[in-house]
């Protein structure tokens, strides 16, 4: 059975209120020795703890041991939670019902990127419940704030299955129209993130997805979709991720592109979209959603600053609508050289 269990984390300034408060961490634990924690500090993934081939456990889910890690200017938004709108903005600016909307910009002074200043990661989530499985942490992001039209209400739930999958389902409704695009900023090493990042060079990877989004020399998409097949960037087969980068030097040091993927047609049932595999510990990983895209980000340059153009899916939420961003994380491992990724 899954057991949740919750203690202090540490104390920090809320930057919505400028009071002190406490922030609390929530551990999920199943019998098969997968742990997840989260904090309410931007609702944030701080570790995840999976067994390998040989039962050893290690937490391959990247994150600092304290709070003041979290505050820190070079965090790369490890594990948190990230909006109103992930990834960059470009210019700060976006089109909404004819007039032009003007966001923060506080990327280079040009660009937003993952929801201004104060965005979601930074916030101190509140408690909505306490699950037999799992917590949902919810934020009231106010009218206004960097810039965003209408009072957005976020909830993000996170649940751990006995088969060592890790669901997070991240829902928000507005009282205005505005945008929205949430997303899980987790960074994982299969290997164990003491391993170091020489190990990530040692996984394997797939995504199904036949094109990326092409972006220029600030990594702000064009709106052009360019094909995978024939490039380094197809990765529709399992590919060894130590070659692909090699190869790719030294006009890029690694991958940071949106991949669009093949996602059920009625936009709202999860499928699966990626796989990464590593073939020392037996360790793999699927990833299912029920959107559209998928960053791969091979920790180049940090953080992981690329965003969407108006040629793709609109990211519109309007009164009334809910805006549904569902992905699972399903761990597991290969035994005596019989795994099929």
């Amino acid at each position: 059975m899954v057991r949740v269990t919750e203690d202090l984390f540490g104390t920090a300034i809320n930057p919505t209120n400028k009071q002190s408060e406490q922030i609390k961490r929530f551990t999920l634990q199943n019998d098969m020795k997968m742990k997840v924690q989260v904090i309410t500090l931007g609702a944030t993934i701080t570790s995840i703890q999976v067994p390998d081939a040989n039962g050893h456990v290690d937490d391959i889910a990247l994150g600092y041991d304290d709070i003041s890690g979290y505050q820190t200017s070079s965090n790369p938004y490890f594990g948190a939670t990230v909006g109103r709108v992930c990834n960059r903005i470009a210019n700060g600016r976006f089109p909404l019902k004819g007039q032009e909307i003007q966001v923060s910009r506080n990327f280079n002074n040009k660009h937003q990127l993952h929801g201004g200043f104060v965005g979601f990661d930074k916030v101190h989530w509140q408690v909505e419940a306490v699950h037999q499985d799992g917590i949902t942490l919810k934020h009231c992001s106010p009218d206004g704030h960097e810039g965003y039209p209408g009072q957005v209400t976020a909830t993000v739930k996170f649940t751990l299955t006995e088969d060592n999958c890790l669901h997070v389902q991240m829902q928000a409704e507005t009282t205005k129209v505005t945008a929205v695009n949430m997303t899980n900023h987790s960074y994982f090493n299969l290997a164990g993130h003491n391993a170091g990042q020489e190990a990530i060079y040692e996984h394997t990877i797939m995504i199904k997805a036949d094109k990326i989004t092409e972006t220029d020399a600030e990594s702000i998409p064009t709106g052009n979709l360019k094909n995978v097949e024939g490039t380094l960037y197809d990765l529709r087969t399992m590919r060894n991720l130590g070659e692909q980068i090699k190869k790719l030097l030294p006009a890029t040091n690694g991958y940071d592109d949106n991949y669009c993927v093949e996602t059920n047609t009625d936009g709202t049932s999860v499928s699966l979209i990626a796989k990464a595999y590593h073939p020392k510990t037996g360790r793999w990983l699927e990833i299912a959603s029920n959107q559209p895209g998928v960053q791969f980000y091979t920790a180049n340059y940090m953080p992981d600053t690329t965003k969407g153009e108006p040629n793709f899916p609109s990211i519109i939420l309007n009164p009334g609508e809910c805006y549904n961003h569902e992905v699972i994380y399903k761990f597991g491992t290969c035994r005596n050289g019989g795994c099929k990724h």
